[in-house]
């Protein structure tokens, strides 16, 4: 497409960006030299378009390693096109990223089989569409997992609509969905998840059978989002595929002490093992914080059954830092016109030419003319 011939390619920085010595995980994190090693990104102007859309708010990303593409999600809550996914090909190296290639748009369909309309608070009732933020490929049984943060009311919207995990066909159709704890239902009152940071992060096992939701922040049964001495932690759900029934929940550690006030929280998570996830934190602030985190379940204690993380015992997952992408926003090569910004999806892709495992990040434009958006390469 014309627009797509506006794409640009950056090189890759030199290997000695896989950087050591900087892990500030907090109480609960393992010191370790960090396992990733940026490669290079390749960027998406911002008013690229594709199928009849805009390219943009692409907030989770899959691979598909049997057609060699990748299922990316846009939290375009159907303000600018419907809810919708893309299928992208990336040709990567071991320098980088040399091609990025939209091949195709689907809407995701609602439960009657129809794209999700436009947002109107003045119908009776109200007509919310979902703000899609996670996406997992199922190999095995080929079909889609994502995530929605529902909403809540604010003092202008008296809305209510709970998170979703939903399971799509390869062609947006709805097959289901999977059923949520308790405690991550919304809430008229100052309980359940918080506005716009639900579930933020998606993932399923290599072996197929466990689908991890995580949430971006805490919610309001499990403390303030923000470090007052005390340890700041969310959720990770464990769901069954087969069932479709959360079976354990854990408590992950944010590094929201070391942050500061424009901390967003966890952004997505890919998983390595059934116990065992990279997991990607970053915040909104300029210039932006983005830490990549190996996180394992271990001992720590399923939380499922606790309407609150306060008051109580508990063992958290442990983590330990894996990569600083905040190093590449000052790197000289990078700054200021390619700021590593908002990194909002991760997951693992093929095998470099060289043997290592790659991964993939994408970044979030906002639909915001002065953004554009990343593809990133590490390779682990």
């Amino acid at each position: 497409m014309p627009a797509l011939g506006r794409l640009l390619t950056v090189c890759c920085l030199a290997a000695g960006l896989c950087l050591a010595g900087c892990d500030r995980a907090g109480p609960q994190a393992n010191t370790a030299h960090p396992m990733l090693t940026y490669l290079g990104q390749s960027l998406v102007a911002s008013d690229a378009t594709f199928g009849g859309t805009p390219i943009g708010g692409l907030s989770g990303i899959s691979y598909d390693s049997g057609r060699q593409i990748y299922y990316v999600i846009s939290d375009d809550y159907s303000a600018n096109a419907p809810v919708r996914f893309y299928t992208v090909r990336l040709s990567l190296s071991d320098k980088g990223i040399s091609d990025v290639a939209f091949t195709g748009v689907r809407p995701l369909l609602d439960t009657s089989g129809q794209p999700f309309a436009r947002q109107n608070l003045d119908a009776r009732p109200p007509v919310v569409p979902p703000d899609p933020e996670g996406v997992a490929f199922d190999a095995a049984r080929q079909r889609l997992y994502w995530t929605s943060e529902g909403e809540r009311p604010t003092d202008r919207e008296p809305i209510l609509v709970d998170p979703l995990v939903r399971i799509a066909a390869l062609d947006g159709a709805y097959l289901g969905q999977f059923a949520l704890p308790p405690n991550l239902a919304m809430s008229a009152q100052r309980t359940g998840p918080r506005r716009n940071r639900a579930l933020e992060g998606l993932t399923l096992t290599p072996d197929g059978r466990s689908l991890f939701a995580a949430m971006e922040l805490p919610g309001y049964n499990d403390g303030p989002p923000k470090s007052d001495g005390h340890q700041v932690l969310t959720r990770i759900t464990k769901f069954d595929v087969a069932t479709g029934e959360p079976t354990a929940q854990y408590a992950y550690p944010i590094e929201a002490p070391n942050l500061g006030a424009q901390f967003d929280g966890v952004s997505d998570l890919v998983a390595l093992s059934d116990s065992t996830f990279l997991v990607v934190e970053r915040s909104n602030s300029l210039p932006p914080v983005i830490r990549i985190y190996r996180a394992e379940i271990g001992a720590a204690t399923d939380v499922l059954s606790r309407p609150s993380l306060l008051g109580g015992a508990l063992t958290p997952m442990r983590k330990s830092l894996a990569f600083d992408v905040s190093a590449l926003s000052v790197a000289p090569d990078l700054w200021p016109k390619n700021l590593v910004y908002n990194l909002e999806g991760i997951t693992l892709g093929p095998k470099l030419p060289d043997g290592r495992q790659s991964v993939v990040l994408v970044s979030d434009n906002d639909f915001s003319p002065t953004q554009v958006t990343q593809f990133l390469l590490l390779a682990m």
